[in-house]
């Protein structure tokens, strides 16, 4: 019963204003592990955006399978910094969360999209890779540079002419990706 107190105070924490505590919560949720899925799962419906936002960023670190579908519903939170760090914390849980991150490419805001394009490189599973080509084109430097990371990280032989083009992007940051993953190739 403590225990879950603790956890229940941890959670809401992650309303606090001041960013250190918020992450010295996250830290401790992190450290209980197993113990604080549940709670954690129940926090994704928390009225508060923080407190989601948070909660999605310790499940994706702790892992647990029982927190995929629910993040995977979270991809549709109201709120752009909640989908963000859901698609991230995607990124952790492997296969089942590829196709809801293939979707996600397609959000309104680039900061999902782009940790969504993130999220599948870590993952690394090959049916990304013609959604990833098609992200380089996307208007935003930090999803061409998700997607270009990604495809290098997947290594298909698929992504070296979008890598090639890559080198001519606008953005350095894209440039250097592609640069450095087809030195690998």
């Amino acid at each position: 019963m403590e225990r879950e107190n603790n956890i229940e105070r941890l959670i809401q924490t992650l309303k606090d204003d001041d960013e250190l505590v918020k992450m010295q919560a996250s830290e401790l949720l992190e450290e209980i592990g197993e113990p604080a899925v549940e709670p954690l799962i129940n926090a994704l419906n928390d009225d508060d955006r923080n407190v989601r936002k948070g909660a999605a960023r310790v499940l994706g670190i702790i892992g647990d399978e029982r927190a995929v579908n629910v993040l995977i519903a979270s991809l549709k939170d109201p709120s752009k910094w909640v989908r963000r760090e859901t698609s991230g914390a995607l990124g952790n849980m492997g296969d089942p969360a590829v196709e809801p991150l293939i979707e996600t490419l397609n959000d309104d805001d680039w900061r999902v999209r782009g940790g969504a394009a993130w999220a599948l490189g870590k993952i690394g599973n090959k049916k990304a890779v013609e959604p990833l080509i098609k992200a380089m084109d996307d208007e935003s430097g930090f999803v061409r540079g998700g997607a270009a990371w990604g495809l290098g990280n997947i290594r298909d032989e698929r992504a070296i002419e979008p890598l090639k083009k890559a080198l001519n992007d606008k953005s350095s940051f894209v440039r250097r990706v592609a640069e450095d993953f087809l030195s690998k190739f």
